[in-house]
């Protein structure tokens, strides 16, 4: 029988707001991030979100996938799988590939199933076309008496 390898994650590669810790900008990581404390703002991470019980977000979550226990006002740009666990309080929308509620999960907004493509699309990650050379300003033209 083969056992299932589950990916090792280096706890020095993890991003930590602890309980108690106050948190307001922008956090951009291509690493995972936990979040135990109070976070004001927007997270980007490449990697997994962990948000604990008694962390409160206000603002928006954009990564891979997110384990959600705690409270938050905003919204979910989720490329693959949110997890809403039974103490999760969500006030905000959700843009999603896969969903998955425990049982007592709060959930207050809407929910649009999307593609990474989409994805990609809402959060600007998409490839940037070739830059389009400016217009040439219209040249003034003379004025001809009458």
């Amino acid at each position: 029988m083969a056992k299932t390898m589950e990916p090792t994650v280096n706890v020095n590669e993890v991003s930590r707001i602890s309980t108690g810790t106050v948190v307001k900008g922008e956090i951009s990581s291509s690493n995972d991030i936990r979040i135990d404390g109070t976070f004001e703002g927007k997270i980007k991470s490449k990697g997994r979100v962990v948000v604990g019980e008694k962390a409160l977000i206000k603002g928006d979550i954009i990564c891979a996938n997110v384990d959600f226990w705690g409270t938050m006002e905003g919204n979910f740009y989720v490329k693959d799988t949110l997890s809403l666990k039974s103490s999760s309080k969500v006030k905000g929308d959700l843009h999603i590939k896969r969903l998955q509620v425990e049982l007592d999960a709060r959930f207050d907004g809407t929910c649009q199933m999307i593609t990474e493509s989409d994805f990609d699309r809402l959060v600007g990650a998409a490839p940037a076309a070739a830059p389009q050379k400016p217009a040439a300003a219209p040249q003034p033209q003379p004025v001809q008496p009458k």
